[in-house]
């Protein structure tokens, strides 16, 4: 399956962006979502998940309450949600794909990774 990371943007602090990633190639319902993210400087992280199945929802500690993924399967697209955006959210954002995953925060679960998306947040 082929992804596509988009909707980046320079945006000021408490502003909302939404990211989408959408595929290509294989039947989309049948992976979990996952988006990660890479500040400067930083290691790449987790930040969302969604199952393939019961659409179940994971993120981490740092974006719950602010960020909401979800997934139009008719559409082949999965998107992120991000209000109330922090400077500390600045980074590129990567959305990977796990066939029949489970929505984990673990990155080498996941065989298929866009190509990212940058995040910019002013304060």
């Amino acid at each position: 399956v082929q992804l596509q990371a988009s909707g980046g943007g320079l945006v000021e602090a408490g502003n909302s962006l939404r990211l989408s990633c959408t595929a290509s190639g294989r039947t989309f319902s049948n992976y979990a979502v996952a988006w990660f993210r890479r500040a400067p400087g930083k290691e790449r992280e987790f930040v969302s998940a969604i199952r393939w199945r019961a659409y179940t929802t994971y993120y981490a500690d740092s974006v719950k309450g602010r960020f909401t993924m979800s997934r139009d399967n008719s559409k082949n697209t999965v998107y992120l949600q991000m209000n109330s955006l922090k400077p500390e959210d600045t980074a590129l954002y990567y959305c990977a794909a796990d066939l029949y995953g489970s929505g984990s925060e673990k990155e080498n679960q996941y065989q298929y990774w866009g190509q990212g998306t940058q995040v910019t947040v002013s304060s």
